[in-house]
């Protein structure tokens, strides 16, 4: 059964023009209360919610306060933190979920809500249908006595704040290095400033002042322009881009070029290979770029993919027992380091690793050039049967790209009647040239 609310990465949306408003979002926090803590006579659960800096965050955190309170669940509040925040801190204090309330690198006029559940993990498939199954269900609060109890808790941002730096090796530091780090006017504002100045960067921040309407508004990783501005104006070694709330990653050299996530961990990558701590391969996604594949493997690294979204890259690290993957989108995981994706981490993991092969970004990455991708959405009609009438130029695609000239991506979007046809190719005119023909063979077969 298909999921109803959530994504592939909790529940989001326009505030006010879609679920995303006060009635559904307690009516979520009173069913992931009922579904995801322990109810017993004897232990009272304990939920803790963090948010980012957008303005709606206010509203959305008092409907699921009251929404977990009303099913007898006890509430810790942090104020803004990192999404990997919340997770770290579920597990530290040993509560039984953590819940964020962002929409990540969307504009302030969206939000969301992110669950972890007890140790700090993403929820499984499973689990999000069942609190969909209980949102169904009529809300019946406990009684008066039963009621849980919310408050703000002091020292969450100083506490995640040492858990990052705890996570770069103690015989480095960041000394002589500047570095320009953009939070993205996000939740980790008056986090990941202090985290590198502490690790001995002269650090220049930007994206520090927010407004509740200035998230993601031409700062962060999504929009790297302003980073790589500001290395260049104030000529400083890198540059460190986060998102909104905190768990994407990209990086600036002092040229002013921008590294995505596929970049940057293939320097850890790397650097654990010639170190000896690389355990087992890389994951990346289906989008992941091939010229990365080709040039892990040829180094002796395994490399699998798994589906895009970074909690199906989490699920196959898990499997097989790895430690790092992620996505080019700047979701980066290092589970020797954090159970779930963060901006900042990721970033000391990449300045360890360039401490490790004496090289920086530039150096490192004259291994590989990626692959040129051409990307075409295609409108669909509903119930068009788009895998056939492209099944040939697919098949003559694939011929044409074997051998490892490149490769073929078709993917249906889960939230609009489009399928995403990528691809991508040595050449920029091989790209070009198939994805056109792809996307011209599904277009023929809409109805008229």
């Amino acid at each position: 059964m298909g999921k109803k609310y959530f994504g592939t990465d909790g529940v989001r949306g326009e505030v006010g023009n879609s679920v995303i408003q006060p009635d559904f979002v307690m009516k979520l926090g009173y069913a992931a209360g009922r579904v995801l803590v322990r109810q017993d006579k004897d232990h009272v659960p304990t939920v803790l919610i963090g948010k980012d800096a957008r303005i709606s965050g206010y509203m959305l955190e008092a409907a699921l306060v009251a929404g977990f309170t009303s099913a007898g669940v006890h509430v810790v509040q942090t104020g803004p933190i990192p999404t990997p925040g919340v997770a770290y801190l579920t597990r530290a204090l040993r509560l039984n979920a953590g819940v964020m309330i962002s929409a990540s690198h969307n504009a302030f006029s969206d939000n969301g809500i992110k669950f972890f559940a007890e140790g700090g993990v993403k929820l499984s498939d499973e689990i999000e249908l069942a609190i969909e199954d209980r949102m169904g269900e009529p809300m019946r609060s406990v009684g008066s006595r039963s009621f849980g109890r919310a408050r703000r808790i002091d020292g969450a941002a100083p506490r995640y704040i040492e858990f990052c730096k705890s996570t770069f090796p103690t015989e480095m530091s960041l000394r002589d290095l500047k570095i320009v780090v953009d939070c993205a006017n996000g939740a980790a504002y008056h986090i990941a400033p202090r985290v590198f100045h502490e690790l001995g960067a002269e650090v220049v921040g930007i994206g520090i002042d927010p407004n509740g309407f200035n998230i993601n508004d031409k700062v962060g990783a999504t929009y790297p322009q302003t980073l790589q501005a500001a290395v260049l104006q104030n000529e400083a070694d890198y540059g460190v881009a986060l998102d909104g709330d905190g768990d994407r990653l990209v990086m600036v050299d002092r040229f002013g070029k921008m590294y995505d996530g596929d970049s940057l961990i293939y320097v850890i990558a790397k650097a654990r290979q010639l170190s000896g701590s690389l355990k087992g391969g890389i994951v990346g996604t289906v989008m992941t770029n091939m010229a990365m594949e080709l040039s892990l493997k040829e180094q002796g690294i395994a490399f699998e993919r798994a589906k895009v979204g970074d909690r199906y890259v989490l699920q196959m690290l898990q499997e097989k027992g790895w430690q790092v993957g992620g996505e080019a989108s700047g979701h980066v995981l290092c589970l020797d380091k954090h159970n779930t994706g963060d901006g900042i981490i990721s970033a000391l993991q990449v300045f360890a690793a360039l401490q490790v092969l004496n090289q920086d970004l530039h150096s490192v990455m004259q291994d590989w050039r990626a692959f040129p991708q051409t990307m075409i959405n295609v409108r669909i009609d509903k119930g068009q049967d788009w895998q056939s009438v492209s099944a040939s130029a697919l098949a003559q695609a694939e011929e044409a790209l074997a051998g490892g000239k490149g490769r073929v991506v078709l993917r249906a979007s889960g939230t609009e009647p489009v399928v995403r046809v990528m691809v991508e190719a040595r050449k920029a005119e091989w790209a070009q040239e198939h994805a056109q023909n792809i996307a011209q063979a599904i277009e023929s077969g809409k109805t008229a």
